[in-house]
């Protein structure tokens, strides 16, 4: 099937109950609330986030949510911590303040790696999490690319797992015209780079890579044709940017022509930034599930999933297909 446009995500937004939804930002999320708000054509929801002297969170809502449909924006990056207490605390209130329907918007979802027992007494903290945020009020899930598929099923809740594929996609279509090889940086993200190849009409490379230990990872071997050729690296998300940068290294020595990097989410931890700047990329492509609006590189480019994010509240809020979109 066909994937629907975006369409314009003013119309129909007065439900069967004659009431607009209500957009609330949490405190990582603010710029892309407010811009999911602006493509919506509503007005940013109040919030009062304040904290106490010793570091607990304090939430208030300041509008009435009695029998709304409200939606939460919520990214979980670092400190992941505390920006999930946060939308506990915020799932929460408006549930004790009668929302008809608390829906939490996480497109970056923190805790995400965790998701099996690789090994013997670890904790399943992906499952934990679902569960404290079904436990705190939520209705409804929303997120972008989750690291594992399968967390969908560690909710007892309604999930809607969102694809920032064709965001990206249209950007690369638009602004990388000359032929060029999508390089999955490593065998465990052979699938959703395939996928991604496929709709770009490009060829696939795998990086085969051995991972000693946890952030740690050395490229092993390039399967795949990208000697004199440019490659775009694609993955769900950058976190140290080792396999990253390793796998632009080697691609280096293989002889490639430019460097281009996509994920969609950008979480940069540590000396990734340093490691990005300072590497052979010549672009990096992301998405503002994770905001970076204090890092001013002329490499990183930067997409909006804000009228992504307006189009699902639409289509939720006047009970129409999400998955229609992809």
């Amino acid at each position: 099937m066909e994937r629907e446009p975006l369409t314009h995500a003013k119309q129909s937004l007065v439900d069967a109950l004659g009431m607009p939804p209500i957009v609330f930002s949490g405190s990582s999320s603010k710029y892309l609330g407010h811009a999911v708000c602006q493509t919506l054509g509503i007005p940013d929801a109040r919030l009062d986030i304040r904290r106490f002297s010793d570091g607990e969170v304090r939430v208030k809502v300041n509008e009435n949510v009695r029998g709304a449909q409200c939606f939460v924006v919520q990214s979980t990056f670092t400190p992941v911590n505390e920006h999930i207490m946060e939308l506990l605390l915020i799932l929460d209130a408006l549930r004790r303040a009668s929302a008809r329907e608390v829906n939490a918007i996480i497109p970056y979802y923190g805790y995400a790696r965790q998701d099996r027992k690789d090994e013997g007494r670890v904790a399943l903290s992906a499952k934990l999490v679902a569960n404290l945020i079904t436990t705190a009020g939520a209705d409804r899930v929303i997120t972008i690319d989750l690291h594992s598929a399968q967390i969908q099923g560690f909710f007892d809740i309604p999930v809607d797992h969102l694809y920032a594929a064709p965001v990206l996609i249209d950007y690369i279509k638009n602004h990388i015209t000359h032929d060029y090889v999508v390089v999955s940086p490593d065998v465990g993200n052979v699938k959703r780079a395939r996928g991604f190849s496929r709709r770009l009409n490009a060829s696939l490379a795998i990086i085969d890579k051995r991972r000693p230990e946890p952030n740690v990872a050395e490229v092993m071997n390039i399967i795949g044709d990208v000697d004199g050729r440019s490659v775009l690296i694609y993955d769900d998300m950058i976190d140290t940017a080792g396999t990253l940068v390793k796998a632009a290294e080697a691609l280096s020595a293989r002889g490639v022509r430019d460097i281009y990097a996509c994920c969609t989410h950008p979480v940069l931890s540590g000396t990734a930034r340093g490691r990005l700047a300072n590497s052979a990329i010549r672009e990096l492509i992301v998405t503002d599930t994770i905001p970076h609006h204090d890092w001013n590189n002329p490499k990183l480019k930067v997409i909006s999933v804000a009228p992504l994010l307006a189009e699902t509240i639409r289509r939720i809020h006047s009970n129409q297909s999400v998955s229609s979109l992809f």
